[in-house]
């Protein structure tokens, strides 16, 4: 079972009809005993770091998470979802993320390009460094994927960042590390190729 967590954040019904198109047995839950109880674990996020760490806060679940975390469980992190496992963020600087990585999030230096960086981008895929287990087996490098940000985490770890893409400067794309793997962009909106990063997840 892959429990998709809800904590107010987050387009979890596209997420959990993406997940389970592509075999996975999802349940939308705020239990923290089916949090335990699950295979996997995805932890969306959409709107401001800070509301959603408030959020996630008073549920009670960040116990459980970061237990679950630790004990090996695989996590998917999706936007926002992908920015509070580091420690804070530019965007909420009085806010504490999970801190599960070191590192910060903070506004995208896009240029003359419009903020929030909203649409298709092509992604960068770093499979050669990180071996064959993770998010793009069997994507081809520079496939489009779609985004909705204005920030990006930039991690002390830069092994840990499986893809990138560019927008006025190179942008965070997918972490991976371990058990613990996460978007910046949206899978389930990504069309095909997002449906094969979701299907590779559930198949881990």
């Amino acid at each position: 079972m892959i429990v998709l967590i809800d904590y107010g954040v987050g387009n979890l019904y596209s997420v959990a009809k993406a997940a389970a198109f592509v075999g996975g047995d999802v349940k939308i839950s705020s239990s923290a005993e089916d949090i335990r109880r699950a295979d996997k674990i995805i932890l969306p996020g959409v709107g401001a770091f800070g509301d959603c760490m408030k959020n996630l806060a008073a549920t009670g679940l960040i116990p459980t998470i970061k237990q679950e975390i630790s004990a090996g469980k695989p996590i998917l992190g999706i936007c926002v979802g992908l920015q509070i496992l580091f420690a804070g963020s530019e965007e909420s600087p009085n806010v504490d993320g999970l801190k599960i990585f070191s590192g910060r999030v903070r506004k995208i230096r896009a240029g003359d390009l419009k903020i929030p960086h909203m649409g298709w981008n092509s992604v960068s895929i770093r499979n050669e460094e990180l071996g064959i287990r993770n998010l793009f087996n069997g994507i081809n490098d520079n496939s489009y994927f779609y985004f909705v940000h204005s920030y990006h985490a930039e991690p002390e770890d830069k092994k840990i960042i499986a893809a990138t893409t560019t927008y006025g400067e190179k942008v965070t794309a997918a972490i991976e590390f371990e058990n613990i793997f996460a978007t910046q962009f949206h899978p389930e909106k990504s069309g095909d190729v997002g449906l094969h990063v979701l299907k590779n997840f559930v198949e881990l």
